[in-house]
């Protein structure tokens, strides 16, 4: 089995929590191994889950300033359509 990048971002959340077979997991670190933009965009995705995490640990917090303001209005529109 080869890992295309649009496999990869199918099958991220498998290998981040770890519900990965261990043929697919090898064959997903292969795939990282050999693409520096599939790694950043783990990096990334990691840390918008952290912010995320953060963001309701510390509701009456302010967001930090590293935060784009687009993505707190995404945010907020989305949670807004959710209530």
């Amino acid at each position: 089995m080869v890992l295309i990048c649009r496999d990869f971002v199918e099958f991220l959340d498998d290998y981040l929590f770890a519900t990965l077979g261990e043929e697919r997991r090898a064959v997903f670190e292969a795939h990282l191994a050999v693409c520096p933009p599939c790694v950043s965009y783990m990096k990334s995705y990691l840390a918008t889950i952290r912010l995320e995490k953060a963001a309701f640990d510390a509701p009456d917090q302010p967001v930090p300033s590293e935060v784009p303001e687009d993505l707190v209005q995404a945010i907020l529109k989305a949670r807004d359509a959710k209530g």
